[in-house]
């Protein structure tokens, strides 16, 4: 396959998908997931957390809270925050979401059950979180693995909520309401139809698509979309998220038998009806180098089309 410029569904963002690149040699290491260095307890194990940081502790529905008092997920507030809500310069709100008492397990080695419980606590600390008229933008994202951003190995997520809507969000936004406004339809609807018998569908069933995007930035990148158009995490539903976690679940499978480290993330701009949810996840195996970070062009080795087949494997 020969090298192939592509343009992002929506936005002016371009990629290089150069699968000969893949031949080059390498001498210096490449981004590697990494085990965990210790096996607790740390901050985030139940016998570790600090009372003071705890924002709401999340039991295991039908199962009575024991002496031990261990919860399924605990809300913290983040201990280094970046943006606080005393602070009009960088106003914000940053919370961490514990994803299981088990300071060895990763989400992937969760059930599938369990991760659609994670989704729901998502969405209930969104609904908390948008009662403040001052916030705008809320960013749900897991950092797994150092070269991914991660600080802690206990599993865990984040949220990010800020009263300020990052530049090319809005950028994203005012060109969906374009494009509605030309065709009458939402873009990202129109990217699950299209995609729906592509080369690029990694799984698909009533409710959710997973699909590696058209102009993938990141080797292996992976959305998951409801079919439903939705703007917000709070409005999936039961059948919904188990979907979603099921194809997460798998997802992430994927990626450890490469040993990457990865992101997941989703954006939700509070006043913006048009958007269309959707979950990226990013494997982090590709390294921006001269090119990207002078033209802003990213090249990407690892084809959307030869993604797809390694996570239908």
């Amino acid at each position: 396959m020969k090298s192939e410029l592509r343009k992002d569904y929506i936005q002016e963002k371009y990629v290089i998908i150069a699968p000969r690149r893949r031949k080059r040699p390498h001498e210096i290491e490449r981004p590697e997931r990494i085990a965990p260095l210790s096996k607790g307890p740390c901050g985030f194990c139940p016998e570790g957390v600090e009372r003071k940081l705890v924002l709401e502790k999340i039991f295991e529905k039908g199962k009575a809270k024991t002496q031990l008092d261990v919860w399924q997920f605990l809300v913290l507030k983040n201990k280094y925050p970046a943006v606080t809500l005393n602070n009009p310069k960088a106003y914000g709100i940053q919370e961490v979401i514990v994803e299981t008492p088990d300071h060895i397990k990763e989400l992937e080695d969760l059930s599938t059950n369990h991760i659609a419980q994670l989704l729901k606590v998502y969405a209930e600390r969104t609904k908390r979180i948008s009662r403040n008229e001052k916030i705008e933008y809320i960013l749900i994202f897991k950092n797994s693995g150092g070269k991914a951003g991660a600080s802690l190995t206990h599993a865990h997520s984040q949220i990010f909520a800020t009263s300020f809507l990052p530049p090319h969000l809005f950028d994203k936004s005012q060109k969906t309401l374009e494009y509605k406004l030309k065709y009458g339809r939402c873009v990202y609807c129109d990217v699950i139809k299209k995609e729906a018998k592509g080369p690029r569908l990694i799984w698909q069933d009533k409710y959710i698509m997973a699909l590696c995007p058209w102009a993938s930035i990141h080797n292996y990148e992976a959305w998951i979309l409801p079919k439903r158009h939705i703007d917000n995490v709070t409005l999936l539903n039961k059948k919904e998220r188990l979907s979603m976690s099921w194809i997460l679940k798998r997802i992430l499978k994927k990626i450890d038998q490469l040993g990457l480290p990865y992101n997941f993330y989703f954006h939700q701009v509070i006043h913006d009806e048009n958007q269309h949810l959707y979950m990226k996840i990013t494997p982090r195996g590709s390294v921006w180098a001269g090119v990207e970070i002078g033209s802003g062009i990213v090249i990407n080795p690892i084809s959307p089309e030869e993604a797809t087949k390694f996570y239908r494997s």
